[in-house]
């Protein structure tokens, strides 16, 4: 990573693995005279081990539970959106309840994300 500072009379680079703690002090202090550059030493997160492992976890009910706590929706307001109990929410979370392919792509346009996510 390569942090920037061009403010006159002010110019300075910081490289490497900087900490977000002097990122955060540096915005503070520069705003906008900063930026922050790309290295090009950056790992696609595809090819993470971390992310291939939560891949591997993923659920269509896992799935659900992530996109509505994205949205900080309860598992109450989720049903009342859907016209459903909140026992179906919890179930389909759970993945208790296969969620079919009707209700997949009512959960797509609310959260505007593909269905495929969810089935």
């Amino acid at each position: 990573m390569l942090v920037v500072v061009k403010k006159h009379p002010i110019e300075f680079r910081v490289e490497g693995n900087i900490p977000c703690t002097l990122i955060d002090s540096l915005k503070l202090e520069y705003g906008d005279a900063m930026s922050i550059e790309d290295d090009g030493n950056l790992m696609p997160v595809e090819d993470m081990a971390w992310y291939k492992n939560l891949q591997g976890e993923d659920s269509p009910g896992k799935n659900l539970r992530f996109y509505r706590k994205m949205q900080n929706l309860t598992q109450i307001q989720l049903a009342e959106k859907l016209g459903v109990a909140k026992q179906f929410i919890s179930d389909m979370e759970r993945d208790y309840k296969p969620i079919s392919r009707k209700m997949a792509k009512r959960l797509a346009a609310l959260f505007s994300i593909d269905a495929g996510r969810f089935i």
